[in-house]
């Protein structure tokens, strides 16, 4: 794989982890488990696409057909994450309600009904427009710094080839 894949994994990691400490301070409630689930700040979803784009645009340029290729997708991505899939846990908050209000009224009622209890839907599916925006900043921060790391690496390989090749 190449460095560009490698930091764009690593901005997901990233953004997950971050999602416990995030956490933690707004609520005061330690939640590791947050690592693998989806919602939250930052959007790993922004933070991946949004390395990727940065790292193309510094190592390739903004008029290569790459960069063009990932700037569309991650904001496809982005528009996804905070649009389509928000919605969808919107809904799926009504739903889970309207499943408390059913279990009031059961339990008002004085006939014996055995149910097994449906699970509740996961309500964090999408993020909010913050959380998206929070994971492209932490993104493109990774991708400028991966890209900055990676001259710094050719300019050192470069380096020890010239001073190699000085022995034939």
């Amino acid at each position: 794989m190449n460095k560009g894949v490698y930091l764009a994994l690593f901005s997901i990691g990233l953004a997950q982890g971050l999602k416990i400490p995030i956490h933690y301070y707004k609520k005061q409630e330690w939640r590791p488990e947050l690592f693998f689930q989806t919602g939250g700040m930052p959007s790993s979803h922004s933070a991946g696409v949004s390395t990727l784009t940065t790292f193309i645009a510094l190592q390739r340029g903004l008029p290569t057909f790459d960069f063009a290729l990932s700037l569309v997708y991650g904001l496809i991505v982005m528009y996804d994450a905070q649009g389509i899939r928000r919605q969808t846990g919107e809904l799926t908050l009504k739903v889970n309600s309207m499943h408390d209000l059913m279990e009031k009224v059961d339990r008002e009622e004085s006939v014996e009904f055995e149910q097994e209890a449906p699970k509740k839907l996961k309500e964090m599916l999408g993020h909010q427009p913050e959380e998206v925006i929070g994971g492209a900043l932490l993104g493109a921060l990774v991708g400028g710094v991966g890209h900055i790391c990676s001259k710094k690496s050719r300019k050192l390989s470069k380096s020890r080839l010239r001073s190699d090749s000085s022995w034939f």
